[in-house]
């Protein structure tokens, strides 16, 4: 039975752990795959194996784990950044880096007065070669014992016992001693950047004040979320962060959710509306409800689909595995080919000659050093890893870092209209009451419409029947009369009862009221001409028209729409801006109405009245025109053409965007913020552009220095120096992408801070 086993590794951070650690697990009775990342210390084993083996393993190795169960994102206190000081004195490894490096300092001042073969020099070199080295021969030695792994421990080694070997004690001493401490630094460095990601789930409160009620006394308990239970209460005072998704059951207050959803706006809480772990409560006290386990919340949720996105390889990455792969027994042989051709054919010093050139047995031992892609293979995991963190910290789940390196070649986009442009619910747009004091004439819009008294009342008088009503339309027109603050001019109606598909009457203040579609009313109930081709001509437009009338007599007409969302035309605008040309709207609605909508945001093409297979064949119709194609949706009826797209992307995740769309999408919005986009596309694009330049960085330092170790003009320690400055300058490039996520990612190519 196979079974999936995830484990925190700490003390592992290169590229030849990377290979240690998987080589050694695979070779485990009972494993099928195992798969370790060094930037987030994740570690995932899959088959039939126990824990205790996998760790015991691990320990044996030399590395540490951090308790099971325990996320790589979820550290406590003892896990946060410490100081360059104290990371250096942590391990015995660093310590014993430092004490080589105070052995060897004074020999290389010595050796300028002294003379660099003096005995003492010697002395100080080989002290500091054994201390410094004998963590990298202990690595190297296992590697070649259990799987005969040639890593750049093994690499170091033996060209340092080759610079001892040729009598360059000072040199060999150098080299191991740089190497252990720039080994160490690029741990530090690594460390930061798994902090900087673990700061995603700094936000998550780890204890809540339950409300415990008593023989009718209500205590106020500190307990650890993980022990609540749904369905308890919960109280949140001002400026608290919420501990727990949940409802409202009493209290009003405006929340942040900039930490879950990336909105940058407060949002009104009031009785029943719902609220995520994590967000901030502001200057109101809040009971709530809670409606999920602590494992089981948003926060909670996002952390776990980050820490697998961050585990799956993008194409761009799976390349440099592979060209790392062929690079090092390459340049190793080459290594081999330098020592031995030149000398055995060409009649070339095989040791360093007397005239104080480097001979070819030297440049072979160099080699060696350029042989480690350390730089080459961490360039790009460390710049995806830093991008999805920053995106989920904005509010977006990206699955993996394919889909951010195909939506920086995106060339269109579609978008589905009802819930993903629009709101995908009824909202009141206009109000035609028979008493209305102001020129009914003007038709229905979706901006801001004139009110009067009359059509308050008309209002007023339909929410009365509709608050029994968990109809769209009736939420709209009592959300609408609660806008007004009319809801409770007209009493409770009384004896209402729904008329499935025609409408719904009541009695308010003793008088029988009948509210219905505009086709029941035609069928039903005496009304005038004018409203009826009114209702018509909106009908045509895409309005939904609700009709009054009050013991047989007509009241007036409610005209709903589903209105476009306020970012929509700016998110719109800022897609166009960021390189995205062809953006497509798609719906079923009928081309007038569509049309209507996509002119008010933007879009550069309409298409309507499209079925669900239709989409899909849409999609694919803009695949075959433009190349990569991103498709924008709720899941509500679209999921096919979310799945056919290059990159599928659901809105609004956080709020119940559908499971069906979440599992099929490639990304997911938790808000539903379309200005999440063109961020979302820029970071893509600022994502690759580093990939390139660490990629082009690390190959163009190697291909440098190897011409200058063939010329007889580059040093074992210049090597070194060399190799450990381009992994961390790639890994600190790749980190700048670990912006604060709240600004533009342009910022991130402009070198802003």
């Amino acid at each position: 039975m196979n079974k999936e086993l995830s484990l925190t590794v700490t003390g592992a951070d290169c590229a030849c752990d990377v290979s240690e650690i998987e080589g050694e697990i695979s070779t485990l009775e009972g494993v099928r795959s195992c798969v370790f990342n060094p930037i987030t210390g994740r570690l995932r084993v899959e088959g039939n194996v126990l824990p205790g083996t996998v760790i015991e393993s691990l320990q044996n190795l030399g590395y540490h784990i951090v308790e099971q169960g325990v996320s790589s994102l979820e550290q406590d206190e003892k896990h946060k950044p410490i100081g360059f000081l104290q990371f250096m004195w942590r391990s015995l490894d660093t310590r014993l880096a430092i004490f080589g490096a105070i052995l060897i300092l004074p020999g290389v001042i010595l050796s300028e007065i002294l003379g660099r073969h003096h005995l003492v020099i010697d002395l100080t070199s080989i002290a500091a070669y054994i201390t410094a080295g004998f963590p990298i021969a202990r690595s190297a030695w296992r590697s070649l014992r259990r799987n005969f792994d040639i890593n750049i421990n093994v690499l170091m080694t033996i060209a340092a016992i080759g610079a001892l070997a040729i009598g360059a004690y000072t040199e060999a001493g150098m080299v191991i001693v740089l190497f252990a401490i720039g080994e160490a630094l690029e741990g530090y460095v690594v460390d930061k950047a798994r902090a900087s990601i673990q700061s995603l789930v700094e936000v998550a409160p780890q204890r809540a004040t339950l409300i415990h009620v008593h023989e009718d006394q209500i205590h106020e308990i500190r307990v650890l979320v993980e022990t609540l239970q749904i369905g308890d209460l919960i109280l949140v005072k001002p400026g608290e962060r919420i501990p727990m998704d949940g409802r409202v059951v009493t209290g009003n207050s405006s929340v942040n959710q900039a930490p879950i959803t990336g909105e940058g706006r407060l949002v009104e809480k009031i009785e029943e509306s719902e609220v995520l772990a994590s967000t901030i409560n502001g200057e109101g006290s809040l009971r709530i409800e809670v409606t999920r386990l602590a494992k089981d919340n948003t926060i909670s949720r996002l952390i776990r689909m980050v820490e697998e996105a961050q585990e799956k390889k993008a194409p761009a990455q799976r390349f440099v595995d592979r060209f790392a792969k062929l690079y090092t027994p390459l340049v190793v042989l080459l290594a081999a080919a330098v020592a031995i051709v030149p000398p055995l054919f060409f009649n070339q010093p095989f040791l360093n000659p007397a005239s104080g050139s480097f001979g070819w047995l030297y440049r072979g031992l160099a080699l060696l050093v350029v042989a480690c892609p350390c730089a080459l293979v961490i360039s790009t995991p460390v710049s995806i890893i830093s991008a999805i963190s920053t995106a989920a910290r904005r509010g977006i789940l990206v699955k993996g870092g394919t889909y951010l390196e195909t939506l920086s070649r995106v060339e269109a986009m579609a978008f589905d209209k009802t819930g993903t442009i629009t709101e995908g619910r009824p909202s009141v747009v206009a109000v035609r009451s028979v008493n209305c004091q102001i020129a009914t004439s003007t038709p229905p819009t979706l901006d801001e419409f004139p009110r009067c008294e009359g059509c308050d009342d008309l209002l007023a008088l339909a929410s009365a029947i509709e608050a029994h009503s968990e109809h769209p339309v009736a939420d709209a027109i009592v959300h609408e009369a609660k806008k007004r603050g009319v809801e409770k001019r007209y009493p409770a109606a009384e004896g209402v009862r729904a008329h499935v598909g025609h409408g719904v009457t009541g009695r308010v203040n003793g008088t029988q009221v009948t509210i219905g579609s505009h086709n029941y009313f035609d069928r039903q109930i005496l009304h005038p001409e004018d409203d009826c081709l009114e209702a018509k001509e909106d009908a045509i437009n895409g309005f939904t028209t609700v009709m009054v009338e009050k013991d047989g007599q007509f009241q007036g007409t409610i005209v709903l729409a589903d209105v476009v969302r306020m970012t929509s035309p700016e998110a719109i605008a800022m897609l166009k801006r960021v390189g995205v040309k062809t953006l497509v709207m798609l719906t079923g609605d009928n081309r007038s109405a569509a049309e209507k909508v996509g002119a008010q945001v933007g879009v550069t093409e309409v298409l309507s009245e499209l079925m669900p297979e239709e989409k899909v064949t849409a999609v694919r119709n803009l695949q075959r025109e433009h190349g990569y194609v991103a498709m924008v949706g709720d899941g509500i009826n679209d999921t096919p053409a979310l799945a056919t797209a290059d990159v599928g992307i659901a809105v609004g995740g956080a709020w119940g965007g559908t499971a069906q769309a979440m599992e099929t999408s490639d990304i997911t919005l938790l808000s539903e913020d379309l200005r999440q986009l063109p961020f979302l596309r820029t970071l893509s694009r600022a994502t690759m552009r580093t990939i390139h330049v660490n990629v082009g960085l690390s190959l163009l330092t190697k291909l440098a220095f190897l011409i200058l170790v063939l010329l007889g003009l580059g040093t074992m320690w210049m090597a070194v120096l060399a190799d450990m400055g381009t992994s961390l300058l790639v890994t600190l490039n790749g980190m700048r992408l670990l912006q604060n996520p709240q600004k533009s990612p342009s910022s991130i190519s402009n070198g802003e801070d």
